[in-house]
Parts: C-alpha cells; sequence; structure tokens
C-alpha cells in the first residue's frame, strides 16, 4: 500500500508538473503570437515609407522638376545656340 501511494504522488507531481508546462508553452505562444502581430505591422509600415520614399525620389527627379528649381532657386537660363557646344565621336 505503501508503494502505491508514493507511485500516486509522483503521477499526481508529474501530472501537475506537464499541466504546467502546457500552460507556459501557451502563454508564450501568445506572447510570441503578438511579438509578430506587432513587427508585422513595423514591417508593413516601413514598406510603406519605402514606396512614399521612391515616389518623392521619382519626383525630385524628375526633369522638369529639376529644370523649374533651376530656373526659380538659381536663376538659370537654357543657354543660347551659340554657347552650346556638340561633340561627336
Amino acid at each position: 500500500m505503501n508503494a502505491r501511494l508514493f507511485l500516486t504522488l509522483i503521477l499526481l507531481v508529474l501530472v501537475t508538473l506537464a499541466a504546467l508546462g502546457v500552460v507556459y508553452t501557451r502563454h508564450q505562444s501568445r506572447s510570441l503570437a503578438m511579438e509578430l502581430g506587432a513587427l508585422e505591422n513595423t514591417r508593413d509600415e516601413i514598406i510603406a515609407e519605402w514606396s512614399r520614399l521612391q515616389l518623392e525620389q521619382a519626383w525630385l527627379a524628375d526633369a522638369s522638376n529639376v529644370e523649374s528649381k533651376a530656373r526659380k532657386e538659381l536663376s538659370m537660363d537654357q543657354p543660347t545656340d551659340t554657347h552650346i557646344l556638340v561633340i561627336e565621336q
């Protein structure tokens, strides 16, 4: 009877430890899922910002934009034909 009680106590401790392991694992799983969601949101924001920056870069590099800035901010004008030198190879 003593051995049976000892075996029952050991099994009870093992079942309790297994249950606590399941609870801990589920908690970790939920925490990691929340962190993954936050990281995915951050990734989406970074991708959107990258797209906006690419559009801005394309707009800034546009020839008409560069020309209008050169005329307004730097007071540059189109050179006359006598000042244009064409070099051929």
